[in-house]
């Protein structure tokens, strides 16, 4: 296995098991699309979040933040379109 795929894992299980419940509990959803060999996490929000003003706070205020805080290499979380 590649560093980038146990990255992507590693990105993956995080948003699952700490960020997405909390995300599903206003309503949205929250899908990792990508990660870059850079350290840049593609995500997509969906639901309550797609559209609400508070998404931009709650993708550099949250999910960034936790995924920096727990996994070393991750640089910027993005919106994918």
């Amino acid at each position: 296995m590649s560093e980038d795929d146990l990255l992507y894992q590693r990105v993956a299980g995080i948003i699952e098991k700490e960020i997405k419940p909390f995300i599903e509990a206003d309503g949205g959803s929250i899908l990792l699309k990508e990660v870059l060999d850079d350290g840049t996490v593609y995500v997509q929000l969906a639901g309550a979040c797609a559209g609400c003003p508070g998404a931009a706070m709650t993708l550099k205020g949250g999910v960034e933040r936790i995924l920096q805080a727990k996994i070393e290499g991750v640089k910027e979380v993005k919106l994918a379109y």
